[in-house]
């Protein structure tokens, strides 16, 4: 890894879509002091100028944008030291090697590929090189999930036997995936690559262990063509333009958004990628009903489900040990007000969320033979995921403290996506499969 100039390190951002703003921001105002933003990289044009845009709106001078194809080349003359990578899920491989073989550090959004090829590359070259990956999983930063780990860390409930994990996606969030790119699993790795990965690293995390063995079933039930038996379905393809979509409470009002507007459908001309698909639409090949069994290097077993269409947002872990139970219910939203049809989760769009929104947390301790204990749970935030984009580009960007190790490695996103690519696999196939083998096998 070469070693940085002096002064504030160079960032470059490559894939300028919705996620990138958040890193952009961080950069030239939360952190400005030790780092600057000095380009942008990405396939459509259209979208590196909507941020150029922004940046003059926050007072800061336009960076150059170079095409996608010409990375290698925009690293060397902008003396890059940090590349961001927040394209396409399918792409990540591809810029977070070019980079390490140039020299230069790579901070990626998770998940950091999706499938097991690209992630093999990845470690290899990491290996190789010597230069360092790290994946930005938002949710280690949470005040919630670092109080959990504390508990846990401490015996709260003795030695970890099993989890359980729900997780419920509402009919507005959860509708998102269905609409974009996310929808094809070739390019997301489906829900248990793209989302889940989030919460398998979350009990790799709380648990200091490493899933061995997996057992999944999983199925496309309530979105795509078939989901048309529900009576939901509206006739269109795409929402913009449509009357058909008018009053549909799935259909995506781009117009009505004026980033997102900006970052797609102004942007459809170069490209062609449409971000309001009809969820009920052909062509869907990830699922949203899904079920998984873990076991952990520590004897530790997980219960894990994702449902993907669900009246009401947020998530509910219990972990059993052998002095207790630690609960942990968080409500994000409860309920999905009609009257926001055509809008998006304020998560989608790293903001705030809507007003209306009802939401709240408990976490509860309950030892043997004694009466629960509630934990003091932090004020919950209603920007970037609960607070934690800020905590997490703070440690990434700022150089802050970081004693529970939040900062996830290469190593810490590979068995992430383990946990969710060995699901997938157990999905195709019916049968367990042991994590290892993923990688070993050629």
């Amino acid at each position: 890894m070469a070693p940085r100039a002096a002064g504030r390190a160079r960032y470059a951002v490559v894939g300028t879509g919705a996620r990138a703003e958040m890193f952009v921001r961080a950069l030239v105002l939360d952190h400005a002091d030790t780092t600057e933003l000095v380009a942008f990289a990405d396939v459509n044009q259209a979208r590196m100028d909507a941020h150029n845009r922004w940046l003059v709106e926050l007072g800061h001078r336009p960076v150059p944008t170079y095409p996608a194809g010409d990375f290698t080349a925009m690293l060397d003359s902008e003396r890059v030291d940090v590349v961001l990578v927040t394209s396409v899920d399918v792409t990540h491989d591809e810029y977070v090697v070019a980079a390490l073989r140039a020299g230069r550090e790579v901070v990626t959004e998770k998940p950091m590929t999706v499938d097991v090829p690209r992630c093999r590359r990845i470690l290899d070259t990491v290996a190789e090189t010597g230069g360092r990956v790290t994946v930005a999983f938002n949710y280690r930063y949470n005040p919630l999930h670092e109080q959990v780990r504390r508990l846990l860390a401490e015996g709260a409930v003795g030695e970890i036997g099993s989890v359980h994990f729900e997780w419920l996606l509402d009919v507005r969030h959860g509708a998102d995936y269905f609409r974009r790119w996310h929808r094809d699993k070739a390019t997301s790795g489906g829900l248990m690559v793209h989302k889940a990965s989030h919460h398998f690293d979350l009990v790799n995390w709380w648990l200091a262990a490493t899933p061995v063995e997996v057992y999944a079933a999983g199925r496309l039930f309530f979105y795509g063509a078939d989901g048309r038996r529900h009576g939901y379905a509206r006739d269109y393809d795409r929402a913009h333009g449509s009357p058909a979509a008018a009053d549909d409470p799935f259909a995506l009002r781009l117009d009505a958004h004026p980033r997102l507007r900006e970052l797609y459908l102004d942007a459809e001309a170069e490209d062609g990628y449409q971000r309001d698909r009809n969820v009920f639409a052909p062509g869907v090949s990830i699922e949203d009903d899904m079920a998984v069994l873990a076991r952990y290097s520590t004897g530790a077993t997980m219960t894990y489900h994702l449902t993907a269409y669900a009246p009401w947002e947020g998530y509910r872990v219990m972990v059993n040990g052998s002095r207790g139970r630690l609960e942990l219910e968080v409500t994000e939203n409860d309920f999905v007000d009609r009257g926001t049809v055509g809008a998006v989760k304020g998560a989608a769009l790293h903001g705030t969320e809507a007003p209306a929104e009802g939401g709240g947390a408990t976490l509860t301790v309950r030892p043997f033979w004694a009466p629960p204990r509630q934990i003091p749970v932090p004020g919950r935030s209603r920007h970037g995921h609960g607070g934690a984009d800020a905590r997490m580009t703070g440690v990434l960007l700022g150089g802050e403290p970081d004693p529970l190790d939040r900062a996830a490695t290469a190593d810490d996103g590979a068995l992430a996506l383990l946990t969710g690519l060995a699901a997938n696999r157990s999905f195709e196939t019916g049968q367990p499969v042991h994590v290892a083998d993923l990688l070993t096998a050629r």
